[in-house]
């Protein structure tokens, strides 16, 4: 089981004659981190031969920040058959969480850590050969941590953009409609990865695709700025002028000190969709 400490920054007088001393983080609350499990009791069989049992199972669970209302909830992931968180992490409560859920600190170290340390090291390989350009062997790094984990965000979009960087558009699409599926995909924790695919699609001219991949992304947030820009710049390259232009303007409703929406916009209203920009 890991722990990590919160620092709330406040201070206590040990003692009327000594100086206030802040308190040490190790001091303050510690954050729910690690491996708990679940127990239902379910029916199997049918007839005479019915019978209750009871099924077990193994969460990845992380404590979030609380929020504005000062609740605090429990990020809680599902192990997969390999062991490692994988999936939608679903919000509980604290106080639920604490009812409902056991730490299993011996199942997360001999079974999870080394799992998920084994797929971290491997992503990184497959990220490090992606930088240097050797595509073939990062795609065979990200293919090795997808059978440990389908789900992976990382692995997902690196191999999608190792499939561009190659050209190979149609594999592309492939793992395009895999991410657009994933929720996870994005979390602001993807920000980097998830800007950088939305782009290579469209400069891989791949555009209905690039348009969807953000529509999804709307759908999450509508309040970005930056991803109503990019959405722009994909109607724009797929022809889509009228679009490209509410897309800009909502951009500028967010953000009105937006100078490159804004100059695009006054490109797009002055030229009326011709030549595509190289931006």
């Amino acid at each position: 089981m890991t722990a990590d400490e919160r620092t709330t920054g406040g201070k206590v007088s040990q003692d009327a004659a000594m100086p206030e001393v802040e308190i040490p983080d190790s001091v303050r609350r510690h954050r729910i981190s690690g491996v708990f499990s679940s127990q239902a009791v379910v029916r199997v069989g049918t007839g005479t031969t019915s019978r209750k049992v009871i099924q077990k199972a193994y969460w990845f669970a992380e404590e979030a920040e609380p929020d504005e209302d000062g609740r605090v909830m429990v990020m809680v992931r599902p192990l997969n058959k390999n062991n490692v968180p994988s999936g939608q992490a679903e919000a509980v409560a604290k106080a639920d969480f604490l009812e409902r859920y056991n730490p299993e600190l011996e199942y997360y170290q001999k079974e999870v850590y080394p799992r998920m340390k084994e797929l971290d090291t491997t992503l990184k390989r497959a990220e490090a050969q992606r930088e240097q350009g050797a595509l073939y062997s990062a795609q065979f790094e990200y293919e090795a941590a997808l059978n440990v984990d389908e789900e992976n965000v990382r692995a997902n979009f690196g191999l999608g953009l190792t499939y561009m960087e190659r050209g190979d558009a149609s594999k592309a699409g492939d793992i395009f409609k895999r991410v657009v599926s994933l929720e996870a995909a994005f979390a602001p924790e993807h920000k980097h990865l998830f800007n950088e695919f939305g782009i290579n699609l469209r400069k891989s001219k791949l555009l209905d695709q690039a348009v969807e991949y953000y529509e999804r992304a709307l759908q999450l947030t509508d309040s970005d700025e930056n991803l109503h820009y990019n959405i722009a710049r994909a109607y724009f390259e797929r022809g889509d002028r009228d679009q490209c232009l509410a897309h800009l303007h909502r951009a500028l409703e967010l953000n009105p000190r937006f100078e490159e929406a804004r100059k695009f916009l006054a490109y797009v209203e002055k030229e009326g969709g011709g030549r595509v920009l190289d931006m």
